[in-house]
């Protein structure tokens, strides 16, 4: 594609024209950039060209786009060559000019022309891609909704294992295509939606199997015909709303309408008291307006204050904040009514001190919506985490006792209302419209499996000694788990919105440098993952994820931001970040190369950490060092486990899915050693230093660690310790990038 450099490089050479004097250095770096972007554009044409070879209706309008495109680069090119203008400049120069310096008198009028086609060449190539794009993903929905009927309508084990076969293919190339169009869209609801359902999609799939095994086992069976028709229903749910998605994404369509949240009702509410500052802006009675508006976010705490699982003390809360800021809504129309009939031309004191205190107000009431929701969603997490109605289900059904697996059925309906009202909640005071719409996903997916739990386990206790009826229930309270999995890394998400840091962190860009971590390149060939193997790896990855939120949480607990402890633990969560990401089919980690890649890098900034603990170590007391060098071995043996595992050559996909599992686990052991060394470094830092203090003297860590630690020549020659913390420039992390684009 034409990058955008390249349209400021187009700038610069129009900008250039303005000056008729150059040098033969300037013609030469202007001759560079016209061929760079003749090049690009070459590039881009044959990317268009080549799509358009299968979608043979629009060959003839990308054909004139591609041309028109291929066109202004060539012209672009021609206007910037030296030699082919300096001739021309020379006989049209005036004594005066020719000093020495190549004088030339180009047409600026032509480049700006042969800009604007470019521009609009271009512009139409990825109109016309974009529609090439969004006709393979409903292709590829047509064809997953055909072979999904067929599906349905299976009556054999021998028909089943063959459609599904082509059902699983289909999928994949679904997935595929629908993970790129994620990543393309700029709109973050859009992206969120798009995740939303491409979620339930990949839960289904394993679903679907287990439940159309069973239906065929059981044919007769009722619970087990209703819970395959959900599942079925699902997936075609899901399908259709990538489609409305895709669609909505090139178009100026409506976007879905959410509920309305608390969190934007009041920040809407507290920016229109502000507002008054300035004299009412658009509002031609602002505080009998703000009145009727408070009165209504008001009502809409109801979902909090009506809950039969809100505390005494916590609606008693909400509803003494509610009615402190009607008062300060009322005073502050009442002091309003009184300027205005005095025609004071600007706000009064006691107008701001009523602003100050209605704003005060509204972001105290918030503060206790955020508090009693995200309270209730712990609790809830910390309660039902041993999941003993889901363990109970599975002995009473397979001990074929209906009479149990009613009565904890009914304490599993009472489970799911509470998470689905906590999710709802949840989305009041989510923060962002993105993280609101994975509270309703959250919600709706614990509507939708509660019930389909119940029918599994009805079906397995109808038919205790089914090997197929035990597997599908197994199936449907794993996709249960995985969801309580994900509403705690939705928690930690709001909780980052409400801090100031946002949930979205940024991957670490420590991709391979070459020549270092390309040892096995030759000999391991980059495969993606599956459908199959990338839900199993799900489980693992959001286990890696809420190690890494656990770990940004510890290091914000240190008062030493750029303490090199940090620095090591920065690093080590953004790259399991990363490594999460994967493990979803997104980010920067595209293949299973990478994500050896990865691992390597992780191992030795985590061997780094190690060689920093154990120069930290010297100044501990005999006992707190023996603590701190027993976890700091452990974590240094599996880090030295995890490169090793990374560098060894593999071949055959199922080598290959194996030691991505063991990269991975060994991942999230690693975090979890870290996360325990933590608070002990912490503490023990705050300690010396605090002591260091006592006595006046002002050596840190750092400068004893130099002091006993000698530099080795060949350490210096390397680089090693370029920037005193083992991490490496970002400069040289970016000059891998080159590698995971150019495949």
């Amino acid at each position: 594609m034409v990058s955008m450099s390249k349209w400021g490089e187009i700038t610069t050479l129009i900008n250039h024209k303005d000056k008729p004097k150059k040098s033969e250095r300037t013609l030469a770096a202007i001759h560079r950039v016209g061929q760079a972007v003749s090049v690009a554009v070459g590039r881009f044409v044959a990317v268009g060209e080549a799509i358009v070879t299968e979608n043979q209706e629009l060959k003839e309008e990308m054909g004139q786009a591609c041309f028109e495109a291929r066109r202004a680069g060539d012209a672009i090119a021609q206007l910037t060559d030296a030699s082919a203008t300096t001739a021309a400049a020379i006989v049209m120069a005036t004594p005066a000019q020719t000093d020495g310096r190549a004088t030339v008198f180009s047409d600026r009028t032509a480049m700006v022309k042969a800009a604007r086609l470019l521009l609009s060449s271009v512009t139409k190539v990825l109109v016309l891609a974009d529609r090439i794009v969004i006709k393979q993903i409903i292709a590829s929905r047509n064809k997953v909704l055909v072979t999904l009927d067929h599906l349905e309508r299976v009556s054999t084990f021998q028909d089943f294992v063959h459609i599904f076969s082509q059902f699983g293919n289909e999928m994949v190339e679904f997935a595929h295509l629908t993970g790129d169009r994620q990543n393309d869209l700029k709109d973050e609801n859009k992206r969120a939606r798009m995740a939303a359902a491409r979620a339930v999609l990949e839960k289904c799939t394993m679903m679907l199997l287990t439940a159309s095994k069973t239906c065929l086992r059981h044919p007769d069976c009722e619970s087990a015909r209703i819970n395959k028709d959900a599942v079925f229903q699902r997936m075609r749910c899901a399908l259709e709303q990538v489609i409305e998605i895709v669609t909505e994404a090139r178009s100026s369509g409506e976007t879905r309408v959410l509920p309305a949240s608390l969190y934007n009702g009041i920040k809407d509410f507290k920016s229109r008291v502000e507002s008054l500052r300035e004299g009412g802006g658009l509002y031609p009675s602002p505080p009998q307006s703000l009145v009727g508006q408070l009165e209504a976010l008001v009502e809409r705490t109801e979902d909090f204050t009506d809950s039969a699982y809100t505390s005494h003390e916590q609606r008693q809360a909400i509803l003494g904040l509610c009615q402190v800021a009607r008062q300060h809504a009322q005073q502050l129309a009442q002091a309003w009514g009184e300027a205005q009939a005095a025609q004071d031309q600007e706000v009064t004191e006691e107008v701001e001190v009523c602003i100050i205190k209605t704003c005060q107000s509204a972001c105290d009431l918030r503060r206790e919506l955020h508090k009693v929701a995200v309270s209730r969603a712990a609790d809830l997490l910390r309660l039902h985490g041993e999941q003993l109605p889901l363990r109970a289900l599975k002995v009473s059904g397979g001990e074929g006792n209906l009479e149990a697996v009613g009565e904890f059925t009914r304490t599993l309906i009472e489970q799911k209302e509470q998470l689905v009202e906590t999710c709802r909640l949840l989305g009041h005071v989510s923060g962002t419209e993105p993280l609101e719409i994975t509270c309703v996903h959250a919600e709706e997916t614990f509507h939708v499996i509660g019930p389909q739990i119940i029918s599994a386990s009805q079906t397995l206790a109808l038919h205790p000694s089914s090997k197929i009826a035990k597997e599908n229930l197994e199936v449907f309270c794993e996709a249960w788990e995985s969801q309580l999995c994900d509403m705690a890394l939705l928690l930690r998400e709001i909780n980052d919105v409400t801090e100031g840091r946002r949930g979205d962190k940024k991957p670490y860009l420590s991709l391979p440098r070459p020549g270092k971590h390309t040892a096995n390149l030759k000999t391991t060939k980059a495969v993606k993952l599956d459908a199959e193997e990338q839900t199993s790896m799900n489980k693992l990855g959001v286990e890696l994820r809420l190690l890494s939120s656990d770990m940004d949480g510890e290091l914000d607990k240190w008062e030493e931001q750029e303490h090199e402890v940090v620095r090591h633990g920065q690093s080590l969560a953004s790259m399991a970040y990363s490594m999460y990401l994967f493990t979803r089919g997104e980010g920067l980690l595209k293949t299973t190369l990478d994500l050896f890649h990865q691992a390597e890098v992780l191992s030795e900034e985590g061997i780094q950490l190690c060689s920093s603990l154990s120069n930290f170590s010297i100044q501990l007391v005999e006992e707190e060092k023996t603590a701190l060098t027993t976890e700091m071995e452990k974590l240094l043996a599996l880090c030295q486990q995890l490169q090793t595992g990374a560098k060894t050559p593999v071949q055959g996909k199922t080598a290959t899915f194996q030691t991505v599992d063991s990269s991975i686990q060994t991942s999230r052991a690693i975090m979890a050693a870290v996360l325990s060394l933590l608070p002990l470094c912490n503490k023990l830092n705050r300690k010396y230093k605090s002591e260091r203090n006592s006595l006046g003297s002002p050596q840190g860590w750092r400068e004893r660690q130099d002091a006993t630690t000698p530099v080795r020549e060949d350490d210096s020659a390397n680089g090693k310790n370029s920037n005193g913390f083992g991490v490496r420039p970002l400069g040289e992390h970016m000059a891998g990038m080159n590698l995971l684009e150019s495949k």
